[in-house]
């Protein structure tokens, strides 16, 4: 995640610590020296709703061969023993997993900060209610446009008016909550009403996702955003995270899975402050860049480890045959092995990039898309003068 709002403005951010507190080469398997990395759980395939860019694949009823609640629990102590900092909790829809509560429940009560990525529609205020008292640390709800372009994106009539209902239940009742907004082209038009949305409803987080193709999502690499609207997307949001500073709004703005956005920002910020540009590169360059596989990992709904949760066309293990810890430790497997020393395997252009300590080779899956695990990202919108090999 690139926090727009702490580069631009110096505003802290929940989460900084584990992005920006630490010097990268004490972290080789998590988010710092003796802490595991951010697990995402996709707890189950099911989903009430039909999403164009999914990419867990997920369909209405949930499998055979779900992880059952010992499982989930056993799973769980595994992820605090490792001392695993976040425990995001995924689907599907995690909401139609009957025993999502007491699981986030559990994990709260084991020291992880559960968190939800939800699609809002079930969050009726007693849900709200139930999921806060659960200890739920925040809920993220994706809205992926106004009402009429949201609801043809998520398939399903009148979602966006029961998703924006789900924000303003755990708003009422002092639940954190956040947007969540993917950029597509079916998505780009609505992007400054979502923003004015933002600010209207003063929701105190937003995550602008670059799209990645993958799952159902892999057959969208044509409905990618050009790399002209990458960075209008960009601006645009950099421009409401400062107006909404200047208004005294503790709102943080972010934008996630294209680490092309960290090295955009700080050029246009040595144009107008290099003093703080400084500042935000010494940020950049703690957190990093894409960490698959190093300080995020995703557990699927039966058990299958992923070097993230987009990289699905290859486990590097299963829970049900070793811990995640261990799988996670050993980096037995090709492909975390190699994620976490990149550097010499990357091709094209993010192999003579000057900027590399900052993007780390931006998304593999991306890159896999296109029929290279190690090429270049093609949703890196920089030129070739930008990244320094013009």
């Amino acid at each position: 995640m690139i926090n727009v709002t702490k580069l631009l403005t110096g505003m802290k951010g929940e989460g900084d610590d584990l992005r920006y507190s630490i010097k990268r080469d004490s972290r080789p398997h998590g988010v710092s020296a003796g802490r595991g990395p951010v697990v995402v759980w996709n707890a189950t395939q099911a989903c009430n709703l039909s999403c164009k860019h999914c990419y867990a694949e997920a369909c209405p009823a949930s499998g055979p061969n779900e992880m059952t609640t010992e499982e989930a629990k056993a799973f769980i102590e595994d992820l605090a023993a490792f001392r695993a900092p976040v425990l995001l909790f995924s689907g599907g829809e995690p909401l139609m997993r009957k025993d999502v509560l007491e699981l986030i429940a559990y994990a709260s009560s084991k020291g992880l900060r559960p968190v939800i990525s939800t699609n809002g529609t079930l969050i009726t205020p007693e849900m709200a209610s139930r999921l806060k008292a659960a200890g739920t640390g925040y809920v993220g709800i994706s809205l992926d446009g106004l009402s009429e372009r949201h609801d043809e994106f998520r398939g399903r009539r009148g979602a966006f008016e029961r998703s924006l209902a789900g924000i303003r239940n755990c708003l009422d009742i002092g639940q954190k909550v956040g947007v969540r907004f993917t950029i597509s082209r079916h998505t780009y038009d609505d992007l400054d009403g979502i923003l004015e949305l933002i600010e209207q409803e003063n929701i105190p987080r937003a995550c602008f996702y670059h799209l990645v193709y993958s799952g159902r999502g892999s057959g969208l690499q044509r409905e990618d955003v050009t790399h002209e609207q990458s960075r209008s997307a960009l601006n645009r949001i950099m421009a409401k995270a400062r107006e909404l500073h200047a208004k005294g709004r503790k709102t943080e703005l972010l934008t996630v899975d294209n680490h092309a956005d960290g090295i955009y920002i700080y050029q246009k910020m040595m144009e107008h402050d290099p003093d703080r540009a400084a500042e935000a590169l010494d940020l950049l360059r703690r957190n990093g860049g894409n960490r698959s596989g190093i300080a995020i990992g995703c557990v699927d709904w039966n058990g299958n480890v992923y070097a993230d949760q987009f990289t699905r066309d290859e486990a590097v293990g299963n829970i049900r045959e070793s811990a995640f810890s261990e799988i996670w430790r050993e980096a037995s497997h090709p492909l975390l092995a190699g994620l976490r020393d990149r550097k010499p395997l990357l091709q094209g252009r993010c192999r003579e990039c000057n900027w590399l300590d900052v993007c780390n080779g931006n998304f593999r899956a991306r890159a896999t898309a296109t029929g290279d695990l190690w090429g270049e990202d093609p949703s890196c919108y920089l030129s070739d003068q930008e990244i320094g090999i013009g």
